[in-house]
């Protein structure tokens, strides 16, 4: 498969001026119409449950992407997720784990210096007991040892 570069060289080298000049056009109005813009990293809006109503309005009525979305409202394309995936945000509760990890961030950013509570850690789980069977006596056949485990011998061959 050839290169875009290599199309037009052949073109060149066989003297199609008529295609290089269709393909000029194209590539102009490829220019003029193109919607990639360069990166920027969006500083985050404080989410709300108001703002996650308004994005869960733009998803329903319109045919925009997440990441256009994001731009729109002033957030990053993963809260834009959240919203639209898990229904996060959408209750004004301070307490709940997203709200929590916001106001710890923020806290971070701004170098508030008072100790954060951190969650508790999950206790061990105990081991389930296990019933156990009774052993039972199995002979190797004859003329062969035992292996243990993994582990072969050269008498096992």
């Amino acid at each position: 498969m050839a290169t875009l570069k290599e199309f037009e060289e052949a073109l060149r080298a066989h003297g199609m001026q008529m295609a290089l000049t269709l393909l000029e056009q194209l590539r102009a109005r490829d220019r003029a119409t193109r919607t990639t813009r360069p990166a920027r990293r969006v500083t985050g809006r404080k989410m709300t449950p108001e703002l996650a109503r308004a994005i869960l309005d733009l998803h329903a009525t319109t045919g925009m992407t997440q990441q256009e979305i994001a731009f729109k409202v002033g957030v990053n394309q993963g809260r834009v997720n959240e919203v639209i995936k898990r229904g996060k945000w959408l209750d004004g509760d301070p307490n709940a784990p997203e709200a929590q990890d916001r106001d710890r961030a923020m806290a971070r950013m701004q170098g508030d210096s008072k100790p954060r509570s951190r969650p508790a850690a999950p206790r061990p789980r105990a081991a389930k007991p296990t019933a156990t069977l009774p052993a039972q006596d199995v002979k190797p056949p004859a003329g062969k040892r035992p292996s243990s485990g993994g582990q072969l011998s050269f008498g096992d061959l």
